[in-house]
């Protein structure tokens, strides 16, 4: 096996790919059915026929710059497993920003717009296991996914799922409510790299307009759709901060904060309800 996860590196490297070694581990962890701390124990092994083609089949998919998680229909997000398929954003460890500024307040109900495979919603569910949560989308393959997700969580009796494009069909009031919109503007697409641009679905993506759309949407809409005191978090493009920020508190919203990533760029905005 240990040859095999080398030969891949090398192949991935050579195509410029930047984690050759660690997305090779990854495949040969997969092709084999085990967890990946087990991989040490087989590395010495004779690779099974089986288990080979498997693996150099899912070789030829990534040095095609098909990204892993697609291959693998899948990933970990906050420590937990979500399915993910073509219908779905692939969940990114930035998103983990949001779930940890969203979990640093108490909320018994949230709201998540546009949920896509419903790593937000799901996982904060899973760590309070009190709240309850109503998460819409308006991709029908979208909910699919988020309901596995929500089931192979154990949630899916505080989550309800709902067809909706952006608040059309929304009724109540949330402590909190959370999005990840299409922040790329249309005319970034063409320089992304294949691996997004021809792995997530577009229209998670981008606005198809400048990139703002979702937040306008959002700005306009929360008011009136959160509890005393509530919140809503957003996650933003690194350049965003300012026009996010501004558009929250034209619409009223109150006591507006940036969050950073792990590389140190604005990644999430956090604002509270008026009566706060």
């Amino acid at each position: 096996a240990q040859d095999f996860i080398g030969d891949a590196a090398r192949l991935f490297e050579a195509q410029g790919l930047a984690y050759g070694m660690r997305d090779a581990r990854r495949l040969m962890t997969a092709a084999l059915g085990i967890k990946s701390d087990h991989l040490t124990l087989y590395l010495r092994e004779a690779l099974a026929p089986e288990a080979a083609q498997v693996f150099l089949k899912f070789c030829e998919r990534r040095a095609a710059r098909e990204p892993v998680s697609r291959i693998l229909e899948g990933r970990l997000f906050y420590g937990r497993w979500f399915k993910i398929g073509p219908e779905v954003l692939d969940p990114r460890p930035e998103t983990e920003i949001l779930v940890e500024q969203a979990l640093k307040l108490p909320f018994h109900n949230l709201l998540d717009i546009g949920t896509g495979s419903g790593c937000i919603a799901v996982t904060l569910l899973a760590e309070r296991s009190e709240a309850i949560a109503l998460a819409t989308d308006v991709s029908e393959g979208a909910l699919r996914v988020a309901s596995v997700n929500a089931n192979a969580v154990s949630v899916s009796d505080r989550i309800q799922f709902s067809y909706s494009n952006w608040f059309e069909g929304v009724d109540g009031r949330f402590d909190l409510i959370v999005s990840n919109p299409p922040y790329i503007q249309a005319s970034e697409m063409e320089g992304l790299e294949p691996e997004v641009l021809n792995g997530d679905p577009h229209i998670a993506l981008t606005d198809f307009a400048d990139g703002l759309t979702g937040y306008r949407q959002l700005a306009a809409n929360a008011q009136a759709h959160l509890n005393p005191g509530g919140r809503i978090l957003v996650e933003i493009g690194p350049t965003q901060a300012q026009d996010v920020v501004d558009l929250f508190l034209q619409a009223g919203l109150k006591t507006c904060s940036v969050h950073k990533d792990f590389d140190g760029r604005d990644r999430v905005v956090e604002a509270f309800g008026p009566n706060h």
